[in-house]
């Protein structure tokens, strides 16, 4: 079984207030082609992510987008209850409908946050229930990310683990194949 767990950067870390920013369509393609690939090669069975706004939610967006047409099944994991209770009630609706729409969701801890120990428990137990990882980071970019970039390095030390980084080069690449795909729509 092939287990992907994604994650990285937060919306606020990228400055990205709202859906129709044009960083979240450049992230979502290079995310779409590396599920693509990995599902046509036979590497990947469960897309993994959390529910962190920024890269984790658009992950899952991209995942429900390629379930239309290749199999794949999604999982949506959280680190507590009530993990979105103080966002503001349009994230809540979106991180509702993405719960409901995911094959699989579940929390780590069955209670509110209570202390930092529950997000190292949800980070150990991604890295256990996964065969690899896929960050949304820049290492010359640090952010929050960092924690399960170095969990994951660590990890590595004793595991077969793979860790593939989609850094600012790979999303600027992204970026400029996507230009270039609407321009040639444009020419028909």
């Amino acid at each position: 079984m092939n287990r992907l767990w994604v994650t990285g950067y937060r919306s606020f870390e990228l400055g990205v207030f709202n859906q129709t920013d044009p960083k979240v369509q450049v992230i979502k393609y290079a995310l779409k082609k590396r599920l693509i690939e990995k599902i046509t090669t036979g590497e990947l069975e469960w897309l993994i992510s959390g529910g962190n706004l920024g890269t984790e939610q658009w992950a899952l967006e991209t995942a429900l987008e390629v379930k239309k047409e290749y199999d794949l099944k999604i999982a949506m994991m959280v680190p507590y209850e009530d993990f979105e209770k103080n966002w503001q009630e349009d994230k809540q609706l979106t991180y509702q409908q993405l719960k409901n729409n995911v094959d699989f969701f579940a929390t780590t801890s069955k209670h509110p946050y209570q202390n930092f120990m529950q997000l190292k428990n949800y980070q150990d137990f991604m890295i256990n229930h996964t065969d690899e990882a896929l960050l949304v980071y820049d290492l010359e970019h640090p952010g929050k990310t960092q924690y399960e970039y170095d969990l994951i390095e660590k990890y590595q030390n004793q595991n077969e683990y793979d860790l593939n980084l989609l850094d600012f080069y790979d999303l600027e690449d992204s970026g400029n194949e996507l230009d270039e795909l609407r321009e040639n729509e444009k020419d028909y």
